[in-house]
């Protein structure tokens, strides 16, 4: 049995792709496009005198505030370039608990089936761990660039 697949199902429902398209997609999103390699990469978060960034790479690019910052790290760290983030600022925060939980969970169960393994290996099982994420991610699509507003407004 494939490794990904094995611990994706030991992840079952907290499995990151998983709590993507359950958690999120079904709400009310706005979809967003940043500009990295699509593999996985290092990104952190910097606190400038202009605000909050996330870097990957040379690359920088400017958040609203920390939850968001978090939210955007997990799938920058994926190569995720696309991906759909909550119009409500006040469920970012939950999500990016969440989406970084099921990352750390991951990464621990590679370390635990590899722990035998040489680094190659070890690198190439995180390696398409990644890739795998990052598919089902894209699979999920990241949705409408501004989410719809169907509600009808009092106007004068």
């Amino acid at each position: 049995m494939d490794i990904t697949a094995e611990i994706k199902a030991s992840l079952g429902d907290e499995w990151l792709a998983v709590l993507y398209e359950s958690k999120v997609r079904p709400q009310r999103t706005r979809s967003i496009h940043i500009d990295v390699p699509q593999r996985e990469n290092d990104p952190a978060i910097q606190y400038t005198l202009l605000g909050i960034e996330l870097q990957v790479g040379k690359r920088r690019f400017a958040c609203p505030d920390l939850p968001t910052a978090r939210y955007m790290r997990v799938f920058a760290r994926l190569g995720c370039r696309d991906f759909a983030i909550p119009y409500d600022i006040t469920k970012i925060s939950p999500l990016a608990d969440e989406l970084e939980t099921s990352w750390q969970r991951s990464i621990f169960l590679v370390t635990e089936v590899t722990r035998k393994e040489s680094d190659k290996v070890k690198k190439l099982v995180k390696s398409k761990l990644v890739k795998a994420l990052r598919t089902e991610i894209e699979t999920a699509g990241a949705g409408d660039l501004m989410p719809e507003f169907t509600r009808e407004t009092k106007q004068r």
